[in-house]
């Protein structure tokens, strides 16, 4: 039975209390009043099972201003009404008649309980507070005894013992950050899992006098009591010093933000705003995941002279919200984001901010097949909003058949490093962001990024074999025709990667183009891909 059914047919019990006559004395020992002819106060309790609903089923998802708006109820029939909206603007896919969201919210309540419990339900211990919350981590690390444990550098370097303790990370986190890892650790021994403030609250010898030392400490250069302030580990990463994991634990203390429903209504509407319409760009790219699946990239940019800068702690600050929503050509509903971007800038940047642009970039993996994007984007100052909506196909990438991703002319193209995991513009082991304009100042190297699929294999090196030629016009005349050379290619299986820098210093300014000239000498396939872009002074 559903939870709306169990609350339609739970028995209202309603208790009554009175309060009692004030007595008054008097010289008259005669009371001058009736007790028991005065009106009665009388209040109706709150059925238990709207009240378990609030304080047990979604204390974690549900705001602030949610709970005090429900609090005011009076009736069953307003509460009834207040849970089903609650649960409607959290449905990620409206048109059907399941709410996804809460038959996922349940079964991760489920999961915990059946999995966290220790002592206590589940669902009230740490692990099933960030499980209900947040979904499935992307990754655990689990050490369930504890015991012989190596530092990474990080943390001190050194080998200590440690309590039994989990690590989960998670890609991004809304409102919480991207590569977020949480630590648990189980200091009693009972299986209760604690949120760990600190890499060092799994150490089991952290107050042991001379034992678990970190390599600092072995060389005499800290002893254990620094460690209250941080330590002298000059290889912390930035989200383990102790103001950002404090901001990272408070963040997961907040209920995941209601999106934006506002922005849902509007996509897929006529495109007619009452209000100054924001312009912005945006393209879709395409990259092999799998015979079934391809990666689609939705990148949005905006000139920051489009947005309104208000003062946010002092720092001019630019913020917009994002919602997309994919359909299949069959009207089904195949994807949705939203997001939040903000960009900042000093007082003495800001004039030179403003003519820069700012940039978002949504990747979702979906089946080949024809499609159409709606996208949103409001202003959240001005309130202004825009409207893309962009029909595309994705490919079928055959096997056998020599194939490429979408050629991508990229602003900023580098390999990636830790600092990159779990955020955006990351494809394969590269950071590639587009540049939708396709302008560049002169002096501005132009990224070129491609995948190649199924490339002949030669069997005498067993690797790709494939001529890859990079031929540069302008004007309709060839300036550069340059062989790749190999270096720095990454492969996967039968996947090829090229990135190339393009320098424009010694270019004239106006318009170019480029293609890259693909031939598999095994099958003698071909494939070609080009894209046009300028240079300005």
């Amino acid at each position: 039975m559903s939870k709306k059914k169990l609350i339609r047919n739970a028995v209202l019990t309603v208790s009554m209390f009175s309060v009692g006559a004030s007595i008054a004395f008097a010289q008259d020992p005669k009371p001058t009043e009736d007790p028991s002819t005065k009106a009665r106060k009388v209040k109706a309790e709150v059925n238990k099972v709207y009240k378990d609903w609030k304080n047990k089923d979604v204390p974690y998802i549900i705001t602030g201003d949610e709970k005090k708006a429900f609090d005011l109820l009076k009736s069953d029939e307003e509460r009834e009404n207040f849970i089903e909206n609650f649960w409607r603007r959290r449905d990620p896919d409206p048109d059907t008649e399941e709410n996804e969201y809460r038959e996922e919210y349940y079964e991760r309540i489920a999961y915990a309980n059946e999995h966290f419990a220790s002592g206590i339900p589940g669902w009230k211990t740490d692990r099933g507070r960030i499980y209900i919350s947040f979904g499935k981590p992307d990754s655990v690390e689990s050490h369930p005894s504890g015991g012989s444990y190596d530092r990474p550098s990080y943390e001190g370097g050194g080998s200590t013992t440690t309590y039994p303790f989990e690590t989960w990370f998670y890609r991004h986190l809304d409102n919480v950050g991207d590569g977020i890892e949480i630590e648990f650790v189980d200091p009693t021994g009972t299986g209760e899992y604690r949120i760990a403030r600190d890499a060092g609250e799994k150490d089991a010898l952290r107050n042991v006098p001379g034992a678990g030392l970190t390599t600092s400490e072995q060389l005499g250069l800290s002893d254990k009591g620094d460690r209250i302030f941080g330590g002298s580990n000059n290889y912390q990463r930035e989200q383990d010093s102790p103001f950002r994991r404090l901001e990272i634990i408070t963040n997961l203390q907040r209920p995941p933000q209601v999106k934006f429903s506002d922005l849902q209504s509007v996509a897929g509407d006529s495109g007619v705003l009452d209000n100054n319409p924001l312009d912005f760009d945006m393209r879709v790219d395409f990259f092999r995941q799998s015979d079934e699946r391809v990666v689609t990239a939705f990148t949005i940019q905006a000139s920051n002279k489009e947005l309104v800068f208000d003062s946010i702690g002092g720092l001019p600050t630019a913020r917009m919200n994002i919602f997309g929503k994919i359909m299949a050509v069959s009207g089904k509903r195949s994807g949705i984001f939203e997001d939040s971007v903000t960009t900042s800038a000093t007082t003495e940047e800001l004039s030179e901010a403003r003519d820069r642009k700012s940039i978002y970039q949504k990747a979702i993996a979906l089946t080949p097949g024809t499609y159409k994007v709606d996208v949103v984007v409001r202003d959240v100052v001005s309130g202004n909003k825009g409207i893309r909506s962009i029909g595309f196909t994705v490919p079928k990438y055959q096997e056998n058949k020599l194939d490429t991703s979408t050629l991508i002319l990229a602003s900023t193209l580098r390999s990636t490093t830790e600092r990159d995991i779990g955020g955006s513009f990351i494809i394969g082991s590269a950071k590639v962001v587009p540049n939708l304009s396709g302008v560049y100042r002169k002096g501005q190297d132009v990224g070129i990024y491609m995948q190649v699929y199924n490339a002949g294999i030669d069997q005498t090196t067993l690797r790709p074999s494939v001529d890859v030629n990079y031929v540069l016009t302008k004007d309709g005349k060839e300036i550069l025709n340059q062989p790749e050379n190999w270096e720095g290619l990454s492969d996967s299986g039968q996947r090829l990667t090229l990135a190339r820098m393009i320098p424009t210093t010694a270019m004239a300014t106006g318009d170019y183009e480029v293609k890259i000239k693909i031939k598999d000498r095994v099958s003698g396939q071909l494939k070609e891909g080009s894209a046009k872009f300028t240079v300005t002074q």
